[in-house]
């Protein structure tokens, strides 16, 4: 099935894909539009591998870096997320693992998000284990983000510190847990098509609910720092393939939207997309707040054409 899948959807005309990929957002999700936004809150000393990332010790990346930051910073950047519009903020750190104290201490800044702010609260916070994990879903965290990144067979080639069951062994904890999971990957690393299709298909196999697609944004001073960046139209047939799979689930546009879709980002919510960051990544700036609050007008238009 999936070879035939891969046949099939290189052959299909872009147009074509895009339609099918449209009626079922349109009729799995309808106009449900997810904003998130994202705090960087411990950035760079991480001592794993990833090709693709800036924040890694082995790499020569020129980024900030710093430790975990104080409740009270992480607790207002949760307000300006409410405030650009985002109904779900993610607490993002580096490092494949949380200290016992940082776990602590994020937990109490879920507690007071939840309190004081009243938006969904998500983690991105490594390879937890179920116990840390309920300390997290018992202070308020609805959400836990861990990307797969690739897929199985291209993983190794990407990441050698850490093996790809530790990610699948995390999102089921997390689910096991009965937090929601997000997990998505990164597109343009080298990976086949084939890869991209496997990506989606486990995906759907480890039933997460959001599905964030980032393209990657080839940094200065990682292995991946001389990538060829993909093609605005391999981007909206990938985003149309994960629609295609994925029927119901969110998928959104993340990092690199404003690279390679360039003026062309209403086309991936043509194109089967139903949410997108905002606010910003992890260490790359994202188009302004009001720039993307057009868009976001711009493609509830479109949607009710």
């Amino acid at each position: 099935m999936i070879k035939w899948f891969t046949m099939e959807v290189l052959k299909t005309s872009l147009t074509e894909l895009m339609a099918q990929a449209h009626k079922i957002r349109k009729e799995s999700i309808g106009e449900k539009l997810e904003l998130c936004s994202i705090i960087n809150a411990k950035s760079g000393l991480c001592g794993e591998d990833c090709k693709f990332c800036a924040q890694s010790s082995r790499h020569n990346a020129d980024i900030s870096k710093y430790p975990l930051k104080g409740k009270n910073e992480i607790v207002r950047a949760a307000e300006t997320a409410k405030d650009i519009g985002a109904g779900r903020f993610g607490i993002v750190t580096s490092g494949n693992k949380l200290t016992p104290k940082e776990l602590d201490e994020i937990a109490g800044a879920v507690r007071d998000i939840k309190r004081d702010v009243g938006i969904a609260v998500c983690g991105s916070l490594g390879a937890l284990k179920k116990d840390e994990l309920a300390v997290l879903k018992d202070a308020g965290l609805s959400r836990y983000h861990h990307n797969i990144e690739t897929s199985p067979n291209f993983y190794s080639k990407i990441v050698t510190t850490h093996g790809f069951q530790e990610r699948i062994n995390t999102i089921n904890a997390a689910k096991e847990r009965g937090l929601e999971v997000c997990s998505g990957g990164i597109i343009g690393m080298g990976e086949t098509w084939q890869d991209r299709i496997d990506i989606a298909n486990l995906l759907m196999d480890l039933d997460v609910d959001s599905v964030p697609i980032n393209f990657l944004i080839p940094m200065k001073g990682t292995p991946l720092e001389s990538a060829e960046t993909i093609s605005c139209n391999d981007a909206i047939r990938t985003i149309s393939i994960f629609r295609i799979i994925l029927k119901e689930k969110t998928i959104k546009i993340a990092a690199g939207r404003e690279t390679v879709l360039k003026d062309s980002q209403k086309l991936g919510f043509l194109a089967g997309a139903n949410g997108m960051l905002i606010g910003g990544y992890l260490t790359v700036k994202g188009r302004d707040v009001e720039a993307d609050q057009e868009l976001i007008r711009e493609i509830k238009r479109v949607w009710t054409e």
